[in-house]
This record gives C-alpha cells, sequence and structure tokens, in this order.
C-alpha cells in the first residue's frame, strides 16, 4: 500500500495533539535515529506547549550511547514508567502495532492513538494515520506536520529532525526533492550537521573491528537467489555481541549490502532475550551491479511477518541458523 500526503490527515493530527493534555510517544524496539529524533522531537515541541509527555521504546534496556545527546533525552523513560492512560498515544516510524514490542498494550489506554510513519507497509493501526511512503523519513513527516501545526522548529527540534533525516537517508544517498531543501532548513538553524554525522554513523567502540572480523567470516554467498539477482547474508550471534551495543549490531547490514555479486543483503541478528530468535534486515539495490531490478524486499518481510520500505525492511525468525536462512532463500525463490 502506498499513501501520499493527505491534507485531511495533517489536520486531524493537530487537533489531536492540540486537544490533548497528556501524550505518550511511542518509539519502535531496537530503536534508530529516526524513530528517536522523530519522537524526542515532538516531544519537545508539546513541552513547550505546557503538554505532560514521555517517551520511551520497549527495548533493549537503554538508549544507544550515540543517541544520548539528542535534545529531549531526558524525555524518555523506561517501558515500567510508561502510564497506562493518555489522551493520546502517538507512534513514530512503527509499520506495525508489532514494533512497539511490549509496550503495544499503551495503544489501548487512550482514547485517540496517532501514527506517524513513512513505512510503505504501514498497517494503518492508529484511529489516525499520517503516513506517507513517499517520505524519506519520519522525521520529515515530522517536519511537515509541525509546520502544518504552525510550531516553530528550533535548534533543538531541529537536531532531533535531522538526526532521522541524514541517518534514513544514508548520508544523503537516498533522497527525493525537498530532501535537501529540508536540511539546508534545519541547518540554517545553527546545528552542526557534520557533528550529528559524525557521532551517529562514524563513532564505534573498538569491539566493533572484533565484532566484525568474527561476522563477516560468516557471510555466504548464495548467487542463483530470486533468479541470478543474488543474495549475500551474515549472522550475528550473541557471543559477537559482547562488547558492542545494538547501534554496532545495526551497521553490519551496511558493510554486507556493499557486496557487488548479490542484489540483496540480509543480516540475522540473535535476540538476547532469546536464542531461538532472529531480527532479519534486508536491504536491495535499484541500480549498479547485481542490482535487485525492482525486488522489494519490503513484501518478502511481509510475506515473512515484517515489513518496512521496498530497498530497507525487516522481519522476525524463529528457529536455528539453518532453517531460518533457508525460508529466507525458499521467499526470495
Amino acid at each position: 500500500m502506498t499513501t501520499t500526503r493527505n491534507t485531511a490527515d495533517f489536520e486531524t493530527a493537530v487537533a489531536a495533539l492540540t486537544a490533548a493534555r497528556s501524550v505518550t510517544v511511542l518509539c519502535h524496539v531496537q530503536p534508530d535515529a529516526d524513530t528517536i529524533g522523530s519522537g524526542l522531537a515532538l516531544a519537545l515541541v508539546l513541552r513547550r506547549r505546557g503538554v505532560s509527555v514521555r517517551v520511551s521504546f520497549a527495548e533493549p534496556a537503554e538508549l544507544p550511547v550515540t543517541m544520548r545527546s539528542l535534545p529531549g533525552a531526558s524525555l524518555l523513560v523506561g517501558p515500567a514508567d510508561v502510564p497506562e492512560r493518555a489522551d493520546l498515544v502517538v507512534a513514530v516510524d512503527c509499520g506495525s502495532a508489532g514494533r512497539l514490542g511490549a509496550l503495544r498494550d499503551r495503544m489501548a489506554g487512550a482514547p485517540e492513538t496517532l501514527v506517524i510513519d513513512h513505512h510503505q507497509s504501514n498497517t494503518r493501526f492508529g484511529t489516525i494515520n499520517l503516513i506517507d511512503a513517499t517520505a524519506v523519513s519520519t522525521t520529515s513527516v515530522l517536519a511537515d506536520l509541525l509546520d502544518a501545526w504552525g510550531e516553530q522548529i528550533d535548534a533543538e527540534v531541529a537536531h532531533c529532525l535531522y538526526a532521522g533525516l541524514v541517518t534514513d537517508t544514508g548520508l544523503f544517498r537516498w533522497v527525493r526533492p525537498g530532501t535537501h531543501e529540508l536540511a539546508e532548513r534545519l541547518l540554517a538553524t545553527g546545528i552542526d550537521g557534520a557533528e550529528i554525522a559524525r557521532v551517529l554513523l562514524d563513532t564505534h567502540p573498538f569491539g566493533w573491528l572484533r565484532m566484525l572480523a568474527r561476522v563477516l567470516s560468516t557471510a555466504r554467498l548464495v548467487p542463483d537467489a530470486h533468479d541470478g539477482i543474488g543474495l549475500v547474508y551474515a549472522l550475528v550471534r550473541l557471543e559477537d555481541m559482547a562488547e558492542v551495543g545494538a547501534e554496532e549490531v545495526e551497521s553490519v547490514v551496511d558493510i554486507v549490502r556493499t557486496t557487488s555479486e548479490a542484489g540483496i543483503a540480509a543480516v540475522f541478528k540473535q535476540s538476547r532475550l532469546d536464542a531461538d530468535r532472529w531480527m532479519v534486515s534486508l536491504r536491495s539495490r535499484d541500480s549498479g551491479p547485481g542490482a535487485a531490478d525492482g525486488v522489494d524486499v519490503s513484501e518478502v518481510a511481509t510475506g515473512l511477518g515484517g515489513g518496512g520500505h521496498r530497498f530497507a525492511a525487516g522481519y522476525t525468525a524463529y528457529g536455528a541458523e539453518a532453517e531460518i536462512v533457508a525460508a529466507l532463500v525458499a521467499a526470495l525463490g
């Protein structure tokens, strides 16, 4: 399902936000800078308006190190401190309620729920759904919402919005008309774009290098997958994660996807909470050698219980390594 900007959706979202006196903002599990940046940007605006607001995500237990310097981080609370009732619950950058993990039950504790997202596969699980599948990031959708609301984007809010924009566009490799215009607008508030990008994308502990050495040794190429487009995959096991955080684990797919002989990449990441549970990241390319020639990995992910974008998606798998790899190969055909 593909949706585009709808003025009525923005007006409905603005009305709900304006009326609410208590708001819970929920980010997805294993949070990235787009979901956290969106959540904190919205929370900063709500706090400025005198609204009682909390931001949270279900897992892992702590915010990734590279995001702790984002403005508004003090508004984050642990799952146990998320109230069961609120005037409005807002889910940001979540394609489905399942992406909220253990906090999905908070959606039932509000008379209205607002979903702000840019995933093509979004299931529209809110009472109000502000979905723009043409947007490059959820923070860019939120920027439009703040404009429709008449709320100022100051430096703190811009910092959060830029964090999601720079990461979800892969340092502006994947852009659309208007992306650079938004970036320029955010930078004009005085934020340091280069430093934000460095902290979020170019900062890792030394243990990351040791993890990569182990994980990349598991990489395998399936050249005949999907009619010869090819699949490359790697496994991140529990023992590989001892020295690193979730953001280091998430970064692996961006290395694996550079393989020229495969148009589709996958990284299987073993859950720290359940050894039989694996989070799977999928990527595909739209041009160049080994290109996926129209392969929509969000369709593959949706068929396996997940979702995402055409060229970046994910899902959760359960079972032994050989079983989950075989299931993906079969789904690709």
